[in-house]
């Protein structure tokens, strides 16, 4: 089973300097029908203008996850964490018994455009820490590539929730395909093009719950980046 959340029904935050489309209930935008996908609780499509950004404010139990698509994105936090990530990055802040965070765009010319994402922990008051990855994007172009994990496998981040986070770039009439184990879940976000997820059409920004699936046969309809979670 495959049900589809469309990009032009998320939630949207709109300040001006932030442009932020919301897969599930964040913030102002409040949706009891969209609290999130199993362990999967944020996807946040941000833009965020030139010399803008998030001033510090503080978060507990969350894993939070930003994945840049354009530009760069600097961060700092009180765990000591910062760092500036840019595309073929994914920055983890694990926030645990409470952290304060600033992110910026590091640019006083270019927009940035990340995707921020929560995960609910399998454990709450977990001592907060910081993580940066540089995966390989002429990996991703051809396979699917671990971006995070339960076990930190293959280099990924570790994560604190049984989920496995990928990512893949595919070009128009090219394959991948996912197989999940039984009584797992997926869910699948496109970060931007098209692709079909057997058989079933999703563009940019689009995501799509999956469930009672044992293979999931993605299909580039367009030049397609695409974030794929394997959650229990």
């Amino acid at each position: 089973m495959i049900q589809v959340r469309p990009a032009n029904e998320r939630g949207r935050t709109d300040w001006g300097w932030l442009d932020s489309r919301h897969t599930f209930s964040f913030g102002e935008y409040r949706d009891p029908a969209h609290m999130g996908f199993r362990s999967l609780r944020v996807i946040n499509d941000d833009r965020v203008s030139a010399g803008s950004g998030f001033g510090t404010h503080g978060h507990s139990d969350m894993e939070i996850l930003s994945y840049v698509l354009e530009g760069a994105l600097a961060h700092q936090d009180s765990s000591g964490g910062g760092g500036v990530i840019r595309p073929g990055e994914i920055q983890l802040m694990r926030a645990g018994t409470g952290v304060t965070h600033s992110e910026f765009n590091d640019s006083d010319s270019e927009p940035v455009h990340f995707l921020q994402i929560w995960i609910l922990p399998d454990t709450p008051g977990l001592a907060p820490t910081y993580g940066q990855l540089a995966f390989d994007r002429e990996a991703a172009a051809g396979s699917l590539v671990l971006l995070a994990s339960r076990d930190g496998r293959d280099g990924s981040l570790e994560v604190h929730q049984d989920v496995d986070l990928w990512t893949t770039r595919l070009g128009a009439g090219e394959t991948r395909e996912l197989t999940l184990r039984p009584g797992r879940h997926a869910w699948i976000h496109v970060a931007r093009g098209s692709v079909s997820v057997n058989g079933i059409v999703l563009g940019e920004g689009d995501g799509a719950a999956v469930s009672q699936e044992e293979r999931l046969l993605l299909l580039g309809r367009q030049p397609v980046e695409v974030l794929a979670f394997d959650l229990a």
